[in-house]
């Protein structure tokens, strides 16, 4: 449910060829909150390889590098303007069992207040389950309490406080069954 006016317009969506402009922006306007905002973006990577990479996330190739799993990367947006992003996995390895979920968003700056968080993971909720992915892993900074209540808004229900592996710092991880 939307918490919000506006919310209810937001919608998920692919990248497309024209969004490299609006989406290196926020790459670099997150990245004063330590945020990825274009998940696996490299400084001077050709936005087609970009692209490319994240198509084959989407298909879930059998070769992904590294942490790459079977995955749907979408962006937020509402009345044309991008306010954020998702990251749907669904596939799991060792490291998004632990600490990064199924579902990873983020709402860019200047558009958060306005309940885009909450509308998002909504909607990655539904895609992830029309997926087959019934138990959600969903992850946020302990000291992040407008995301924890994100969470707790879409049913999440609190499992344990860990210690993340790649920061050192307290995470809170949440299921939504």
């Amino acid at each position: 449910m939307a918490d919000a006016p506006g919310a209810e317009r937001l919608r998920l969506r692919p990248l497309r060829e024209d969004d490299e402009e609006a989406v290196l922006a926020g790459h670099a306007a997150m990245a004063d909150d330590d945020f990825v905002f274009a998940l696996f973006h490299e400084p001077g990577m050709a936005w087609s390889d970009y692209l490319a990479g994240i198509e084959a996330c989407r298909r879930g190739d059998p070769d992904l590098p590294g942490r790459r799993v079977w995955s749907s990367f979408l962006l937020a947006e509402v009345d044309g303007t991008i306010v954020g992003r998702v990251s749907i996995r669904h596939a799991m390895n060792d490291f998004l069992a632990r600490e990064g979920g199924h579902i990873g968003y983020g709402v860019l700056a200047e558009h958060r207040g306005r309940g885009y968080a909450t509308e998002i993971l909504r909607q990655a909720i539904v895609i992830a389950r029309s997926c087959g992915t019934d138990r959600i892993l969903i992850t946020c900074d302990d000291d992040n309490h407008a995301s924890a209540a994100v969470i707790e808004r879409n049913g999440g229900v609190f499992e344990s406080t860990i210690v993340s592996e790649e920061t050192g710092g307290p995470m809170r991880r949440y299921w939504i069954d």
